[in-house]
């Protein structure tokens, strides 16, 4: 379509040059009035002529007013189709949006496409979960277009923004606007909405990390806060730091750290840790056991396993694949 709007538009520029530099040879006239002319001629305004035409300039205006008129209907013709099939497309692409919104369940949303909230939904994307992205810049959400993600345009410390994006549906939140004022507001209306969210919050300051847990917040999070500790690491640790560097973001291989729920009839079910043999098996590790409320950081190879616990495992995504179908009854 941008192509036959540039074409419409040579077209154009083309009769006004073939008309001004006709009216200037045949005529005579300077550059202005022959310009002048062909406007007027071209545009079927009806405006007297800039002066008396010789035999000569009333053939090439018959001739001019045949182009021009041809010109004129196809250059206007194909910007009216450009302006209204854009429209078009765009009210189609954002009913098309809404309903794919509509139709998610268990999905995350992301408010805030910054440095924090693009991170958060790359994320999101190579996992392949399913999400959506609110942001009032324009910027953002064209972004987030070509990176074909879904997306609302608004702001989120709207509920009816909230409502658009599926919150009602949702399974989490993260919200990492710019100020710690509006991820409280979204926090709180959220939780208002959906009870049973889990919410992550962003927040610049220590000091108003209490504020967003009390607005409905689950968990928050403070960047400047968790990159201080990780560079003071680097500096004390720094062996330590280079082996969760390779295990977490390496190119030739990527842990994971995820939960799994020991669902009823599981084969893990009623035996421990070691009868399971899950490292054997899977190539998986149990880092930490979730079980009647307690959290279990260094679970024994004794640890029995009940159905409901929340295991914390280790291992790349073929592992935990082996793992989840080892859990499954």
């Amino acid at each position: 379509m941008q192509r036959r709007v540039l074409r419409a538009l040579v077209v154009l520029s083309g009769v006004l040059v073939f008309g001004t530099v006709g009216y200037v040879l045949v005529e005579g006239w300077p550059v202005l009035d022959a310009l002048y002319m062909t406007v007027i001629t071209i545009s079927t305004v009806g405006f007297r002529e800039v002066a008396t035409l010789s035999p000569g300039g009333k053939a090439f205006t018959l001739v001019l007013i045949a182009a021009g008129v041809g010109g004129i209907v196809y250059s206007f013709g194909t910007l009216v189709d450009f302006v209204v099939e854009g429209q078009f497309r765009g009210l189609m692409e954002g009913r098309r949006m809404s309903r794919r919104i509509s139709e998610l369940r268990d999905h995350y949303i992301v408010v805030g496409l910054g440095r924090v909230g693009s991170i958060v939904a790359n994320t999101l994307a190579e996992d392949g979960v399913p999400f959506v992205v609110v942001d009032s810049a324009d910027d953002r959400i064209e972004a987030a277009n070509e990176s074909g993600w879904l997306n609302i345009s608004g702001d989120a410390t709207d509920e009816e923004v909230l409502r658009s994006a599926g919150v009602m549906a949702a399974k989490g939140l993260v919200t990492a606007l710019d100020t710690d004022a509006d991820n409280l507001f979204v926090s709180l209306s959220a939780r208002t909405l959906n009870p049973d969210l889990y919410i992550v919050a962003r927040s610049s300051t220590v000091a108003s990390e209490a504020k967003i847990l009390k607005s409905g917040a689950d968990r928050v999070v403070t960047p400047n806060v968790i990159g201080g500790r990780r560079m003071a690491a680097m500096v004390l640790q720094p062996i330590v730091s280079d082996y969760l560097d390779i295990v977490t973001h390496g190119d030739d291989i990527e842990f994971r750290l995820e939960s799994m729920r020991v669902p009823e009839g599981s084969p893990l079910a009623g035996g421990s840790i070691a009868d399971g043999h899950v490292r054997d098996r899977t190539g998986a590790y149990i880092l930490a056991v979730h079980s009647g409320g307690m959290l279990d950081t260094n679970p024994s190879p004794d640890t029995r396993l009940v159905p409901g616990d929340e295991l914390v495992v280790l291992g790349t995504r073929a592992q935990l694949d082996s793992l989840t179908a080892l859990l499954r009854p």
